[in-house]
Formats: C-alpha cells, structure tokens, sequence
C-alpha cells in the first residue's frame, strides 16, 4: 500500500517551475484599493465636478423655489386685499348714486320743506301781440364772376 501512494505522487509532482502552486481561496481577505490608471483619475475627477455642480444646481432651485412661494404667498394676500376694496368700492359707489337719485332728493326737500308750493294761482289774459313774419328774401349782392383765381 505504502508504494501505490509513493507511485501516485511522483507522477503528479512535475516541478515548482513548469506547476506553479495555485490557492484555491487568498490567504489574506479585504477590500484593497486598485491601482487606477490615469484615465480612471481623470474619469473619477469630471464625475466629482460634475455631481458638485448638479449639487449647486439643486440647491439654487431649491432657494429661488423658497422665494418664489414667498412672493406668490405675498401676491395672493394682496389679491385678497384689492378684490375686498373693489367689493367696498361697488358698495360705496351704489349708496352714492343712491344718495344723488332724483328723488332722494326731491324726497330730502321736501322733508325740509325748502320749496314752498304756491298758495294762490293768478291768471293773466292773454296779450294780443302783432307778430309778423315777413316772407320775403333778403337779396344779396349780385355774384360776380371770376376768371381764373
């Protein structure tokens, strides 16, 4: 039994030189950085530049996003404010041509009874008057006619 193994092994050893040893698992485990080669540098830098400015693009639309919700909050009650006065100012607009009406007026005077009907009517004959209407034309002066201007 003994030489059946000694026979198995000097067959599968061919020398370190032409079998390298090969693992099957590393010996040591981790992640270890790779070398990078200068257009995996140069990738790498454009791509951080870039998610820098994609960063600030954000963070600008952010901020002027705020401001604009601030004005429009600040249009809205201002809108608020000018529809109330345009409803006061129909409003104040209806009692005025209410207060000018004729007969709020005439009403209001003669509550105060600043005009005074007549207590007596006096009647006057009829003046015979000898209004003629002359019929005739006015006759103007002859045309003169003009040659040239």
């Amino acid at each position: 039994m003994n030489t059946a193994k000694a026979e198995q092994l000097d067959y599968s050893y061919q020398g370190y030189v032409e079998n390298p040893i090969q693992q099957e698992t590393p010996i040591i485990e981790g992640y270890f950085y790779k070398e990078s080669t200068v257009k995996d540098m140069a990738i790498r830098k454009v791509n951080k530049s870039l998610c820098g400015l994609l960063m600030m693009a954000v963070f600008t639309a952010f901020v002027s996003y705020y401001f604009v919700m601030c004005n429009e909050l600040t249009l809205n009650t201002l809108n608020r404010q000018i529809i109330s006065l345009n409803d006061e100012n129909a409003e104040l607009q209806n009692n005025l041509d209410r207060l000018k009406s004729f007969n709020n007026v005439d009403t209001k005077m003669m509550q105060f009874n600043i005009l005074q009907k007549a207590d007596k009517v006096i009647e006057v004959p009829a003046v015979q008057t000898a209004d003629t209407i002359d019929t005739k034309r006015i006759s103007s002066a002859p045309f003169k006619w003009a040659i040239g201007y």
